[in-house]
C-alpha cells in the first residue's frame, strides 16, 4: 500500500490508518511522500543562512538513515533526485548516502556534478551474497547481485563508495568464509570501503526480529533471546572478534575497513549480553 500525502502534515486519516499497525507494517505498508522537501532544502540551504554556514564548516549531511531514498516509490515519486539537485548547486558540502538499491545509479548525472564539487560517498547496504538466504532476511530488497552492479556503475563513475556490512546476524550471516568472499566480491567491484557491526535490537525491532528467528532460524532462537532479551547489543567479546576479523579482510583486499564496537554503550550492557559468544555457531577470532 502506497499512500501520498500532498501537504506538509500527515493527515487525520492517514495518522489513524499509521496507528492501526505495527511500526514495522506502518514503516513498510505506508509511504508518506514530502514532495516539497527539495524546496524546504533550498531555503533552508540559501547562501549565508546558519545551516549553510555550519555545513561549510564541516556538518555532514546523511541522507539515508531513517529510510531508504531509493525505496520503490522513489521510481515514481522523485524527491530524492530532487534533494540531489539542490544539494549540486551547493559546492563544499559533506554528503553521505545510505541506500540498499541499485536505483541510484539513476542519478549518477547528478551524484557526478555533486562529486565534482563536494566530498561525496555513498553506502550499499549488504550482508551476504547468498541470494537465498538474503530473500529470507530482506525478501523486499533488491539482489546482492543488483547491489554489486550498482557499486560497480559508481565506482565506474569516480564516486567514492563502498559497502556497510550492516547489521552481521550472529550465527546467520557471519560464517567466515562467507564474509571474506563478500570482502573479496566488493573489492573486485571497487569499493573504497567496507564497514560492519553486530546487530543491535533496540526495543521495537527487539519485538519484531525475535519471532523472525524463532520462525525462521528456530534452533537460534534460545540463544537470541539469552543475549537480547534484555539488551540492545551482542556481547564485547563478539564484536571486539568481529571487528579484528574484519579489520584483517580489508587489509587483505586493500580496501578501508571499519567495525563499530560500540564502547560507548558499554556501561548500558546487561549480565545476558555476555552470552553473545555462545550464540554465535562459526565465527571464529583468527
Amino acid at each position: 500500500m502506497e499512500r501520498a500525502a500532498t501537504d506538509e502534515r500527515m493527515t487525520t486519516e492517514l495518522g489513524i490508518a499509521y496507528n492501526r499497525l505495527p511500526p514495522w507494517l506502518a514503516f513498510e505498508r505506508n509511504i508518506f511522500v514530502k514532495m516539497n522537501a527539495p524546496e524546504v532544502l533550498s531555503r533552508t540551504l540559501r547562501f549565508g543562512s546558519d545551516r549553510h554556514l555550519k555545513l561549510l564548516q564541516g556538518e555532514t549531511i546523511v541522507i539515508g538513515t531513517a529510510t531508504d531514498p531509493y525505496q520503490p516509490a522513489e521510481r515514481r515519486f522523485r524527491v530524492t533526485r530532487g534533494i540531489l539537485e539542490v544539494l549540486a548547486e551547493h559546492p563544499g558540502l559533506s554528503i553521505c548516502i545510505i541506500s540498499k538499491s541499485p536505483l541510484i545509479t539513476r542519478d549518477i548525472d547528478v551524484l557526478s556534478r555533486i562529486n565534482r564539487i563536494s566530498d561525496l560517498s555513498v553506502h550499499i547496504s549488504l550482508i551476504t551474497l547468498d541470494r537465498d538466504l538474503a530473500r529470507r532476511i530482506e525478501p523486499r530488497s533488491p539482489t546482492p547481485e543488483a547491489r554489486i552492479r550498482g557499486l560497480a556503475r559508481l565506482r565506474e563513475a569516480g564516486i567514492d563508495a563502498g559497502i556497510n556490512c550492516m547489521p552481521v546476524l550472529p550465527g546467520i550471516t557471519d560464517n567466515p568464509s562467507d564474509l571474506e568472499a563478500l570482502v573479496k566480491r566488493v573489492s573486485e567491484a571497487g569499493a573504497t570501503y567496507v564497514g560492519a557491526c553486530a546487530v543491535r535490537l533496540m526495543s521495537a525491532a527487539r519485538k519484531r526480529y525475535l519471532p523472525f528467528i524463532e520462525q525462521e532460524f528456530p534452533h537460534l532462537a534460545e540463544r537470541y533471546r539469552n543475549t537480547y532479551g534484555n539488551s540492545a547489543y551482542a556481547g564485547e567479546k563478539y564484536r571486539e572478534g568481529l571487528a579484528n576479523f574484519f579489520e584483517k579482510l580489508c587489509a587483505k583486499y586493500g580496501v578501508r575497513g571499519w567495525s563499530r564496537r560500540d564502547e560507548e554503550d558499554e556501561g548500558d550492557e546487561s549480565p545476558g549480553a555476555a552470552l553473545v559468544p555462545d550464540i554465535q555457531l562459526s565465527f571464529e577470532i583468527p
